[in-house]
């Protein structure tokens, strides 16, 4: 009876041994890996919360101050900017909450076969295989991803931007990590594949450019008609509805281009992004007005007749 007790107690030590030993320790890395990625999502979470929030506070500071400065007007006029950064931070967000997910699940791995003595040369070699063959099929998917998570993390585009991608040009409506939704002047809405961007035009980003070139008969008095140019040009960027998006004086240029037919001359207006084409409009209709009460003509094509002697 004795011996008996001895040997179940002996095998309830070494039960007991095993389970503190490889058991427990695996339960205990599972547990906090578990815990580390928490952690780390939660993090991720409250830092894009704080970038988004931050944000809306800054925009919510600038029209509470009345900044009188053009760029900050700008910025707290326009919904696009925020926005905008509200994407882009969700998305990287995003990129960043699976990229953790990996890292940690590498490493569970990797300590539990260290802790139990597994090989992993043939899971190794499968997922080597697997991601061969997972690689020629998908690495448009994988060239999409890439090229979107540059896109994002350089700030190329974002939401409200105007932009020539190529085939399609227009406001950019969404962004995703593989498809960019961009709307044309007509309405129609272009899925373009981030891996097929090969250059970006963004004409919205940073400031703009109003530019307006008139001309003029090549006998005309072109010193006046740049005055003239020069006095519209100066009271378009003076009017209460144009002002606040003016960021420097206009320029007036002549002699852009001389020809028999004409002489070319340049406005230009340094304004705040996605402004340029009200402006231009107003600026047209002044010039407009000004050349006619000036008496300055504008060009127009020279059209030559010849008669031949029969």
């Amino acid at each position: 009876m004795r011996l008996a007790i001895e040997d179940t107690a002996e095998a309830a030590g070494r039960w007991f041994d095993w389970l503190l030993g490889a058991p427990l320790q695996s339960a205990v890395t599972v547990l906090a890996g578990v815990v580390l990625l928490g952690l780390l999502r939660w993090l991720i979470t409250r830092t894009v919360r704080s970038v988004v929030a931050g944000g809306a506070a800054v925009r919510r500071h600038a029209r509470r101050l009345l900044l009188k400065t053009p760029v900050a007007n700008a910025v707290a006029s326009d919904p696009l900017a925020v926005a905008r950064q509200v994407q882009r931070a969700e998305t990287m967000g995003s990129v960043l909450r699976s990229a953790s997910a990996l890292v940690v699940a590498i490493v569970v791995v990797t300590v539990l076969a260290n802790i139990n003595d597994w090989d992993l040369g043939p899971l190794l070699a499968s997922a080597g295989v697997a991601g061969v063959a997972l690689g020629f099929g998908a690495q448009t998917l994988v060239k999409d991803w890439l090229s979107g998570l540059f896109m994002l993390m350089e700030d190329q585009y974002g939401v409200g931007d105007v932009v020539d991608l190529g085939e399609a040009t227009g406001t950019v409506e969404a962004i995703g990590l593989r498809v960019t939704q961009v709307r044309d002047l007509s309405g129609t809405l272009w899925y373009v594949r981030n891996g097929e961007v090969l250059r970006v035009g963004n004409m919205t980003q940073g400031w703009s450019r109003a530019r307006v070139e008139v001309q003029v008969p090549p006998d005309a008095d072109v010193d006046v008609a740049m005055d003239v140019l020069r006095g519209a040009a100066a009271e378009v960027a003076a009017e209460p509805e144009i002002a606040p998006h003016v960021l420097a004086e206009a320029e007036v240029t002549g002699y852009e281009d001389l020809g028999a037919e004409a002489v070319t001359l340049r406005a230009m207006i340094k304004v705040a992004p996605a402004k340029q084409w009200m402006v231009q409009r107003a600026l047209r209709a002044r010039i407009r007005e000004r050349f006619t009460e000036a008496g300055i003509p504008l060009a127009l094509p020279r059209q030559v007749f010849v008669e031949r002697d029969r």
